[in-house]
């Protein structure tokens, strides 16, 4: 399937791995680029630049296809050192970077100047716009449905892409609430290049995460995420759990004197003791309203065949059928 994101990233399938905090790590990206997709190593999840440089390396190893590094900009005092990991990652010669959080203009002419293609996380049409205008080669398009931070304006995937495609020259690919082939199907419909699962790829057999969680997001359907930190507009979509429900307690409690200090024992240093210690209670996880629609723990190469094919029958057998009728 040759798409505008296809095209861009020289992939075989318009399907994209979403960069995940303790999910990203080499095994995942790779078979997920073998298998035809884009994998994305999570960059912030190596604690320092040469971590990145030798994750990068590890991925090398394991695939000889494109993959790229997902960096998140984050709201901080103390930043990380975001030009010595952009520095790692041109120098391991990733030619692709997924950036998230915020605003990425200081550091798109080290990456361009690179020869870097740049995919900016974007939660709304007005930072889309932004992120063209200040050279992204493409946007991700990030739905309400979506694990993580979904923004502030509350818009579903089924507005969101179609404005997407009124208003942007790049591609982009829909992310948010995405493991199916209709839903594939349903993107490229809307205007999209591919889809970006997050969610969806953590339950596959390479995630290199504990079982636990892989049991707990088949175990889940679409009532089972909430969202948190809204009175801070730091929304985060999260599995449901005991953390979760004292979290949504404080901020009844508190309203809008809500402080980070707060609730930070049960969201600050949480993912290693869930996603590699299996610790479901430890604190809240970014997890998609797409857990509804999973029900398996297939290998990468398996998800992606899957969907592929049955996306091309959809394709090929109803919707010709009742163009042809028309």
């Amino acid at each position: 399937m040759r798409t505008p994101i296809t095209e861009l990233f020289g992939i075989q399938y318009p399907i994209i791995q979403g960069g995940m905090h303790y999910v990203g790590l080499a095994e995942l990206a790779a078979a997920v680029s073998n298998a035809g997709g884009l994998g994305i190593i999570t960059g912030l999840t190596q604690k320092t630049p040469a971590d990145l440089a030798a994750e990068i390396a590890r991925c090398h190893d394991m695939t000889p296809k494109p993959f790229g590094v997902n960096l998140t900009f984050l709201p901080s005092f103390e930043a990380p050192p975001y030009d010595e990991y952009i520095a790692a990652i041109i120098d391991g010669g990733v030619k692709i970077v997924e950036t998230a959080g915020r605003n990425p203009e200081a550091y798109m002419p080290a990456l361009k100047n690179a020869g870097i293609s740049v995919i900016h996380k974007c939660t709304s049409i007005r930072h889309s716009l932004k992120a063209e205008a200040i050279g992204c080669d493409a946007v991700s398009v990030d739905g309400f449905e979506c694990g993580g931070h979904p923004g502030e304006d509350d818009i579903p995937n089924m507005i969101l892409l179609p404005r997407a495609e009124e208003a942007l020259s790049v591609p982009f690919v829909a992310s948010g609430g995405i493991g199916t082939a209709r839903q594939l199907v349903a993107a490229l419909a809307l205007g999209a290049g591919g889809i970006n699962m997050g969610t969806r790829f953590i339950a596959t057999r390479e995630a290199p995460v504990h079982q636990n969680v892989k049991d707990a997001i088949l175990a889940a359907s679409e009532l089972d995420t909430k969202l948190i930190m809204r009175p801070m507009r730091n929304t985060e979509r999260v599995l449901n759990n005991t953390a979760v429900d004292r979290i949504i307690e404080l901020e009844r409690e508190k309203g809008a004197d809500l402080k980070i200090d707060d609730i930070r024992d049960l969201v600050g240093g949480v993912y290693p003791k869930v996603m590699t210690d299996g610790e479901m209670e430890a604190g809240a996880w970014s997890c998609g309203m797409v857990a509804g629609l999973i029900s398996d723990i297939p290998t990468c190469a398996e998800l992606i065949e899957r969907l592929m094919a049955e996306a091309k029958d959809i394709i090929r057998g109803d919707l010709a059928a009742w163009a042809a009728d028309g």
